[in-house]
């Protein structure tokens, strides 16, 4: 039986770039600040650790890459997470604080090298859950990070509900979506890069659409947060990189959070079950208003 009622928590934070390590260690200190407020869930934002590089090029280019580009790389491949062994803090940190913590990654496959864009999930026991790989990265990322797979659409079934995850604009692909409907997601995470005012009316179209509750986490990053040695910065002419805009909807689109911008804050609101079943009354996307006769989806 599911926890009826519950307080979640989305922490909008600065991961230390580029730096594993000091990013972990900062990221259980939150996860202990989040579980003080009363957090039963944690949530954190797209690859976290070691940070999202946006701006740069790792001087990549049509036909080639230049040796500058290929040292910062380096620097953020070395400073990618490896599974199981780089997250044992934060599962450490789960168990101590008897939360569960949602949080974005750049994961390295120590075989083959590739860099992915995952979302962990780490129940109140300090098990890792499930791991999401990112299944689109999006325009230039696809020079960073790889691809996810079928295996990577999922949703968890938890004491505190029904978890699923798509990682920024993964939410604008409508099959997507669905794949967690049917599944009957119900706490909806969606950890993002984006900042942007239209990133909102997706969010809460998703609430609305699923009924389920979505928390929307982003980054909060400014330009002297880089590190200085970077060769292959792009132009990033704003003092604020990353603003932020993280939120917590409700199953019917409304805001428990509102969001948050030009700082770093933790964000809470409850989380009762309940709601989702009572919004679902007159709308049901994969259920009673959904026309199977009509519509199907194929998940290859």
């Amino acid at each position: 039986m599911a926890d009826m009622i519950y307080k979640a928590a989305v922490v909008q934070a600065s991961p230390v770039m580029f730096d594993k390590d000091a990013t972990i260690a900062k990221a259980v200190s939150l996860i202990a600040d989040a579980a003080g407020m009363g957090a039963r869930l944690v949530v954190f934002p797209e690859s976290f650790v070691p940070c999202y590089p946006r701006g740069l090029s790792f001087g990549m280019h049509i036909g080639g890459a230049d040796a500058g580009g290929r040292q910062d790389y380096l620097l953020y491949h070395r400073n990618s997470v490896v599974i199981p062994r780089d997250i044992a803090p934060l599962c450490q940190a789960a168990k101590d604080c008897s939360c569960y913590v949602s949080i974005g990654v750049t994961e390295q496959d120590t075989l083959t090298d590739t860099l992915y864009c995952t979302n962990l999930l780490i129940s109140d026991s300090g098990e890792l859950l499930g791991k999401k790989r990112k299944l689109k990265p999006t325009g230039a990322e696809r020079c960073v990070w790889g691809e996810g797979g079928r295996d990577d659409i999922l949703v968890l079934d938890t004491p505190i509900g029904k978890i699923g995850c798509l990682i920024c604009w993964e939410n604008y692909m409508p099959l997507a979506r669905t794949a967690l409907y049917e599944q009957g997601v119900n706490v909806y995470i969606a950890p993002t890069a984006d900042s942007r005012k239209e990133w909102q009316a997706t969010v809460r179209h998703i609430a609305q659409e699923g009924r389920c509750f979505v928390l929307s986490c982003n980054q909060f990053v400014t330009r002297d947060m880089y590190p200085s040695s970077l060769r292959s910065a792009g132009d990033m002419p704003y003092e604020e990189i990353c603003p932020g805009g993280s939120c917590i909807i409700s199953p019917t689109g409304k805001y428990l959070a509102q969001p948050v911008y030009h700082k770093e804050q933790i964000l809470t609101a409850e989380i009762d079950l309940s709601q989702v079943s009572a919004a679902r009354l007159d709308f049901d996307a994969c259920g009673h208003y959904s026309r199977p006769d009509l519509f199907g989806l194929k998940i290859k």
